[in-house]
């Protein structure tokens, strides 16, 4: 069953807060954990809420992003979506982290 993980962007790198991103990418995982589909999404400004928003209407089940305040992190986890937080490094370097599953809370990759 195929995953879809929502990482938060700012540029090509993780961004750093999730309530100041405003841009995401959207990664569809098959269970082998080669990314299927990606698509990038442009937020009109950064909200929190409106990232959750689109985390349920997506239906993603992984978030990974930098630092995010627990009202948000507690809210996620509650609707039962797991979030990889306090990771830095770029797209790619999270994407080649996923794919083998190896993506944990706290990285730091360079």
């Amino acid at each position: 069953m195929e995953q879809k993980i929502l990482i938060t962007l700012y540029v090509d790198q993780v961004a750093p807060r999730f309530d100041l991103a405003t841009e995401v990418s959207i990664v569809s995982m098959a269970d082998d954990g080669r990314p299927t589909e990606k698509k990038t999404v442009v937020l009109p400004r950064a909200s929190a809420e409106q990232l959750c928003h689109l985390v349920l209407l997506e239906k993603i089940g992984t978030v990974v992003c930098g630092g995010i305040e627990d009202e948000y992190y507690q809210y996620l986890e509650w609707k039962n979506v797991k979030v990889l937080d306090s990771v830095i490094g770029s797209y790619k370097d999270v994407i080649k982290r996923l794919e083998s599953g190896m993506l944990r809370s706290g990285d730091i990759i360079r």
